[in-house]
């Protein structure tokens, strides 16, 4: 029988395993940087001092004794600084202490000038208050009522202002201006609008947080502090006022100012309150300041 010749297998180039591939392979830059850290021409530099011998620690005596000079002028530096921080310590100390005893004493010092002051501001109003009913005549106490020189009770009703929960809110409405943000803090000529509407329905006297309200008083703002005659107020405010209760609570309400109130309420979230009320008391006035007067001439009398 004859087959088919059969090719003979190549052998003229011999199968090899192939070497595994490295993992780092594909970092070869972050490779080559950690393996040659250092540069090429720093790494001949070194070399060269240590064939040299002058890489190193000095090895001549002068070189060992300027490096022993230098530790020990490092040395004497930082010991000096750690001592003097430590010396003036106490003096510190005691300097703090000194000003905190002035600042207490000045304190005092202060205190005792206002009670002073309103010592003299009390003995003022007591006086004023007995011209007037010396010069008054029959109208002394009414003249001592419209002034707010006597304290005075009375029916009359109860108005309690209070910021807002959340005193940031913001929107338009009726406080809208260019120079107030609209928040739901009350401001200053919130309290003048409540005010002057509860004298024009017919309030014979009134007071915020129990501080009395006269002709000449005046109410302002000190950043985000309401001010009655330069006294700052804190909220809730409170304003008594002497005067038919119900009537006056009614007209109130009705008002031009009693209709902006409520717009604050239901715009702002400002929280309000208003009672009658059978008997409120109100203060009088610290002092009052009189600017135009003259004495009363009897009759018969130059």
């Amino acid at each position: 029988m004859c087959g088919m010749p059969q090719q003979p297998p190549d052998r003229s180039s011999p199968s090899r395993p192939l070497s595994p591939r490295r993992p780092d392979a594909s970092m070869s830059l972050l490779t080559n940087v950690m393996d040659h850290s250092l540069d090429d021409g720093y790494a001949e530099a070194a070399a060269r001092k240590k064939a040299e011998g002058s890489g190193g620690m000095p090895r001549t005596l002068r070189a060992k004794l300027g490096l022993a000079v230098g530790l020990v002028l490092a040395a004497l530096v930082v010991t000096v600084g750690a001592a003097q921080a430590r010396v003036a310590a106490p003096v510190v100390a005691k300097e703090r202490e000194e000003l905190i005893a002035r600042i207490d004493r000045e304190t005092a010092a202060a205190d005792k000038l206002e009670r002073k002051v309103d010592t003299l501001r009390n003995d003022v109003g007591d006086r004023q208050r007995e011209a007037l009913k010396k010069h008054g005549g029959d109208k002394g106490e009414l003249v001592g009522l419209l002034s707010g020189a006597t304290a005075v009770h009375g029916p009359g009703v109860k108005l309690v202002v209070d910021d807002a929960k959340e005193a940031d809110q913001g929107g338009g409405g009726p406080r809208e201006s260019a120079g107030f943000s609209d928040t739901g803090r009350v401001r200053d000529r919130d309290m003048q609008r409540i005010v002057n509407g509860l004298w024009q329905c017919g309030a014979e006297a009134v007071a915020i947080n129990g501080q009395r309200l006269t002709a000449l008083s005046a109410i302002r703002a000190a950043g985000d502090a309401i001010l009655v005659d330069n006294r700052p107020l804190v909220p809730p405010y409170t304003v008594l006022a002497v005067g038919d209760g119900q009537r006056l609570s009614t007209r109130f309400q009705n008002s031009p100012d009693g209709l902006y109130l409520h717009a604050l309420q239901e715009n702002f979230g400002i929280r309000t309150s208003i009672s009658a009320q059978d008997g409120v008391r109100l203060p009088a006035a610290p002092s009052v300041t009189v600017r135009t007067a003259q004495p009363r001439t009897e009759k018969g009398t130059s």
